[in-house]
């Protein structure tokens, strides 16, 4: 092997030590608990997350893929080659609401474009506790800035020489474990260790190592925290073993379940009473993800709390539900089905989780609230009722949600303009939330406005989306309370949430009512008939997020034959509804001139490029001869069509194909020729149909494929409806599936034997 080729064999190893040693550094430069580096990928405008330190894969999973004009933090610094710095959870709200809504804890951030001579190759970024303001960033965005530029000079040596970018990231994220809490690393000496004090000795060598800040007897911690992470955590492992185990054997014996993850989400710890409660024996816990282990903790809400407590400082609770069938049968199992009540206390290298079993209904009448478990009633500062909310609109505050109060009490208050001098008008007006600890405090700055006797606190929240106000938020409390500067910014945040989710909500009913709209016109309402062919088509939309997309089928006469085309748009909503009608449209030009199948992919995929809405599609065209079966196709990125054969066999048609629509402009589609015979059956379909998480495509397009075998043959007769029930069959299980993560669309077609000929 050449000196080149040895050297390009190394690349990929290479690449990985270069991106895992910056996130390293960067976590420490930016006084970090999470880091990241996001690189280029070989699909245009399009980056992939590389390395993430510090946080469990899966639980980041919607943000391992970012396109560059999207509208997150990570892009910014991309496509602008600036540092973006969000010190809080209130400045990332109003900068990016989109990214602050997934993840709506108190942390902040730092992101550093990673560039070289002539490339931006990707973004440094790292997830820190939340700042007093963006100064507190600056230092640590300088060392990362530092970090960043060594990185991009040693991607630059990389990429150097190469035709193709070596420098781009195609698979999923590595994940590893953030460097262990401490200073940076120095020179180790000797000392002699007090098991009783827990304090060192040092000699006169380590201490003029260490300087004169360290004094001769310090703490254990105190010597660890200066040496390597690695190994400050052996040393002190080592010297700790013993009573380490008596701790163990301590926290064994607490009636309440207690375990412990680190960063990646591994459960290093699990005491037998966790064991219990979790339906798992400890052998299968300690060393599994949490949700390897316990897979019924696999659930989105839970990962969100976990997110939290990563994340943020403060210890996260909540109530979760142990299914009655957890657990193998021989772990005892005395709360079938009850809930548990869970505790997540953070700390920079593990997580400390507590469980006990717990009765929701009981706890909340106790003061503990189903979703933070946090003692009210002990603190005394009272519960918050449901929420009243008033929108704006034509210079009015219209009621617009709320529960719980007897008829005809808010009258007054339904329709109010905006120069009423009322706390919940003046709070949006001024854009400033207003808090009152009590009633009396109430009454005092608004006499002339109508009381009721009760007591408790009032906070009056402004609810404003993109510098746009929305609305109001009103939540009452029990009792008379104070609210701290801490407690005023979580709820100040929580208001930029639901205004975030009313505009949101506003733009979602507009939106689809648009979306709908443009599908309905742009999908065939019927199929163009033929003598000797029959064809059916069935569309599913998602039920996820804007339930419309860019799936698309239809069928064109074109010269003596007929062209059978399926394709997908990527993304969903208005831009893919309407990037599909374009497609469609130019694909209909092409075939209406009977035009090969491959100068059809060819020219809609310069169109596709010249328009660049940002977005890329695969389809695939087919054109097929009734008289004769003759079939010419090509293929753009799309799944292989499948073939049943008249004697029941069916095959995938692996025709070769080039990418996907909208990439590279001098892209060729291969032409592929096959026979079709009188009644067989075509299959097109989109990748909705066979994709299914966490299984590979090729075995879904495998159980669609064994499904058009077991659907039977149509009946072949002029007229016939069959190929119909055979389309309904094919959909029945995705159409009564709630959670369809894409959009599905599906087009048969049968040959029909011509007149005096049998099959």
């Amino acid at each position: 092997m050449s000196a080149g080729a040895e050297d390009e064999g190394r690349t990929p190893g290479r690449l990985t030590a270069l991106l895992t040693d910056a996130c390293a550094r960067a976590i420490g430069a930016g006084d970090g608990r999470v880091g990241g580096v996001y690189l280029r990928s070989r699909t245009p405008g399009l980056l992939r997350l590389a390395v993430l330190a510090g946080l469990p894969g899966p639980l980041f999973r919607p943000w391992w893929r970012l396109h560059r004009d999207s509208r997150f933090p990570v892009a910014d610094a991309f496509r602008r080659g600036v540092r973006v710095l969000l010190p809080d959870a209130a400045e990332t709200m109003r900068r990016y609401p989109q990214f602050a809504a997934g993840l709506p804890f108190p942390f902040g951030s730092l992101y550093v474009p990673v560039a070289g001579s002539e490339h931006t190759y990707g973004v440094l970024t790292v997830l820190r506790p939340a700042a007093a303001d963006t100064a507190e960033l600056l230092e640590g965005a300088d060392r990362m800035a530092g970090i960043a530029q060594e990185l991009g000079t040693a991607l630059d040596r990389l990429e150097a020489g190469r035709e193709e970018p070596a420098v781009a990231w195609e698979s999923e994220p590595l994940c590893v474990r953030p460097p262990a809490s401490g200073r940076p690393p120095q020179r180790v000496g000797s000392f002699a260790w007090d098991p009783e004090t827990d304090s060192v000795t040092l000699d006169e060598p380590l201490r003029a190592l260490l300087g004169p800040a360290v004094g001769p007897a310090v703490p254990l911690p105190a010597l660890t925290a200066v040496l390597a992470p690695g190994d400050g955590h052996r040393i002190a492992a080592g010297l700790r073993e013993e009573s380490t185990a008596v701790a163990d054997a301590a926290a064994d014996l607490l009636p309440e379940g207690v375990f412990c993850l680190d960063r990646l989400g591994t459960l290093v710890y699990a005491n037998p009473r966790a064991a219990e409660l979790l339906g798992r024996p400890r052998a299968e816990l300690l060393g599994h993800t949490l949700w390897e282990a316990v897979p019924w903790l696999d659930q989105p809400a839970y990962g969100d709390h976990l997110r939290g407590a990563l994340l943020s400082p403060e210890p996260v609770r909540f109530h979760v539900r142990r299914p009655p069938d957890a657990g193998p049968r021989t772990v005892p199992r005395p709360f079938e089905g009850d809930w548990l009540a869970t505790s997540l206390y953070p700390g920079p290298d593990f997580l400390t989780g507590t469980l006990r079993p717990a009765n929701r209904v009981a706890d909340a009448s106790a003061g503990l609230t189903p979703e933070h478990g946090a003692p009210e009633a002990e603190s005394g500062a009272g519960e918050p009722g449901p929420p009243i909310v008033y929108l704006l609109q034509d210079r009015h505050m219209h009621l617009a949600w709320e529960t719980g109060f007897p008829p005809g009490f808010l009258a007054p208050f339904k329709d109010v303009p905006l120069d009423a001098r009322l706390p919940g008008v003046e709070a949006l007006t001024s854009g400033r939330p207003l808090f009152f600890d009590s009633m009396h405090d109430l009454a005092a700055a608004y006499p002339e406005m109508a009381l009721d006797a009760a007591e408790g606190a009032r906070a009056f929240l402004p609810l404003i989306a993109s510098g746009r106000p929305v609305g109001s938020c009103i939540l009452g409390f029990d009792r008379a309370r104070g609210f701290s500067a801490e407690e005023r910014s979580v709820l100040t945040a929580l208001a930029g949430l639901i205004a975030h989710a009313m505009e949101k909500a506003r733009r979602y009913e507009s939106e689809t009512a648009l979306a709908r709209g443009l599908q309905g016109v742009l999908l065939p309402r019927r199929l163009p008939a033929h003598p000797l062919l029959e064809t059916a088509g069935r569309y599913l939309p998602g039920t996820q997020g804007m339930e419309v997309g860019g799936d698309w089928y239809d069928v064109v006469v074109s010269g003596d034959g007929m062209a059978l085309v399926i394709g997908d748009v990527q993304g969903h909503g208005v831009q893919a509804a309407a990037t599909m009608g374009q497609l469609r449209s130019a694909v209909r030009a092409f075939a209406l001139g009977d035009r090969p199948p491959d100068e059809v992919m060819g020219g809609v995929n310069h169109l596709l490029a010249d328009l660049d809405p940002g977005l890329f599609a695969s389809c695939c065209y087919i054109r097929l001869d009734p008289a004769t079966g003759r079939a010419r196709a090509a293929r753009a990125g799309h799944p292989p069509p499948l073939l049943r054969h008249p004697d029941g066999r069916t095959e995938t048609l692996d025709l070769p194909g080039g990418v996907v629509l909208g990439v590279d402009p001098r892209a060729a589609y291969p032409l592929t020729e096959f026979l079709v015979e009188t009644g067989a059956v075509l299959a097109l379909y989109t990748d909705g149909l066979v994709e299914r998480p966490g299984t590979d495509i090729d075995e879904g397009i495998t159980a669609l494929r064994r499904a058009l075998g077991r659907a039977g043959s149509p009946a072949p007769r002029p007229g016939s409806r069959a190929l119909a029930g055979v389309a309904d069959r094919l959909v029945v299980s995705a159409r009564h599936t709630a959670d369809r993560r894409d959009d599905i669309a599906l087009l048969l077609a049968t040959r029909r034997p011509g007149p005096g000929r049998s099959r």
